[in-house]
Formats: C-alpha cells, structure tokens, sequence
C-alpha cells in the first residue's frame, strides 16, 4: 500500500494494518514484505533511529510497496520535513494538544515545500495560492499521511477542534500517555481508559478522519475497539513480538525435553 491508497483508506473508515518496526535490520523489509501489513510504524520519538539508517529503512519498505509512516521526536514541521525527505509516506506528531499543531503538520505534509509567510499566509487563509501553484501542492502531496497522537485529557478535550483542521488524515492514540493522564497509569481494562478510547475513535470517524491505537496488550480489546470503528491498526513491536514468540518455543521445547523450566530474565520493553 502506498501512502496515498493509505490516506483514502483511513478516510473511507476501512481497516488497514501495521507494526512497530524497531530493527534496522536490511533483512527485515523482505521478512516483514511477508507478512500482510499495509504499512509499517517507524518510531524516533522512543527509539534512537539515525537519519540516514532512517531514510533506508523508509526507502526499502517503500520499494516492497509498504508505506513507512514515521513518528519525529516532538510536534515540529522541521522534523516532519526531514522525514518526508528521507523517504517517509507519512509523519506522525507525537502528544498534540491544540489545532495549532495540526496546522503545522499539515503545512508540513499537504503544502510542502512551502515556508515562511507564503506557508502561514496559507494555513491562516490570509494568502490565497494561485491555481497553478495549488495544483502542484494538491499533486505532489496527495500521497503525504498526516496524523497526530492523541494520548492526553488535554487533548481529548481539544478534540473537537483538531479533528475539524482541514488535511488532517487520521488520530493515533497513544494508550501509555493516555492512561497516565488519565489518572489510572497502564490499566488499559479500566472502563474510563475504553471510554476515552471510545469517544476519541467515534469523534474520529464522525468528522471522516481515521482512528488508530498502538496497542500490545490485548488482540480481543483491538477487535473491540476495530468493530466500533478503530481502522488504522498498529498492533505490537517487532521487539516484542519477537520475544513473545521465542519464549513460547523454547517454554514448549524445555516441557519436550523435561527440563526445568526457568524464570524470565526480565520483560520485554516496550
């Protein structure tokens, strides 16, 4: 899926697919090319991914036809662009709280490469563009997936008003901030964290934008969520999917062989 089949599509509501891809690994393009996901989330606002490995990763999951969507360490269309020019299909601004931010994304996505007053005077509607220079943007971006993460009470309370930006492509919510915000930190069970989900996923969907979570906890609490109308779906980290996986094979293995089964050395991270 490219970016712009991904932009109808959170729009249109159908579900699309993805993961957490963590490693840099130039063997897991192909490994994951196989696995049925439409795009895949790339993550430098917790993880510490270079510039340059960053745009290779983008470009080779672009080339198998898998749109790279990119979280920039802090709400900034500085970093949005720096993605974008490395290869991203998409950017996402980590814990937006205002419309304001949406705009800066949005100028960052939808009316690249325009800056400075030219750029403002669009955004605030105070400088029309001319037809010619509005086709061009409207052409080169339209295949540019602008999302930002909602994971706040602030911002759940502004959702009104970032939801109704023009260009905004979907919401991702982020369930550890959001929790924490909540006042009730990982209690993802908790009915006030599923009402948040909930409100945040239907607001969403009225105003035709995507919904979307991050989540690792609970495939039945995803499936939930994705028949009230969740679609952009990022399940797990390729980290912990990983982990999950090895330590049921070799718990299966040592039960085999009669060995003793051992304790964890530690969670995974994620």
């Amino acid at each position: 899926m490219n970016g712009r089949e991904l932009c109808e599509a959170l729009h249109s509501g159908r579900r699309v697919y993805g993961t957490c891809i963590l490693s840099p690994s130039p063997k897991w393009p192909g490994a994951v090319a196989g696995l049925g996901v439409d795009f895949v989330f790339l993550d430098t606002e917790h993880t510490a991914q270079e510039r340059e490995k960053l745009s290779w990763m983008c470009q080779g999951y672009r080339a198998l036809g898998i749109a790279p969507i990119v979280r920039v360490p802090k709400p900034d269309p500085f970093w949005a662009t720096m993605a974008l020019d490395g290869g991203a299909a998409g950017v996402i601004f980590p814990y937006v709280e205002s419309p304001e931010q949406v705009r800066a994304l949005v100028g960052a996505t939808k009316l690249r490469p325009l800056k400075g007053e030219r750029l403002a005077g669009a955004l605030d509607g105070t400088a029309a563009l001319e037809p010619e220079l509005a086709d061009y943007l409207a052409n080169r971006n339209a295949g540019t997936v602008a999302i930002v993460n909602i994971e706040s009470t602030p911002a759940i309370a502004a959702l009104d008003d970032i939801l109704a930006v023009p260009g905004l492509d979907a919401v991702l919510i982020g369930p550890h901030d959001l929790s924490c915000s909540l006042g009730i930190p990982e209690q993802y069970s908790h009915p006030r964290f599923d009402e948040a989900v909930r409100t945040i996923v239907r607001k969403a969907r009225a105003a035709g934008v995507g919904a979307g979570i991050h989540y690792w906890v609970s495939i039945d609490q995803e499936a939930d969520w994705a028949r009230d109308g969740l679609n952009l779906i990022i399940h797990s980290t390729d980290v912990v999917l990983l982990a999950q996986a090895f330590r049921a094979d070799l718990a299966r293995l040592k039960s085999e062989l009669g060995d003793e089964e051992t304790e964890a050395q530690g969670d995974a991270v994620i």
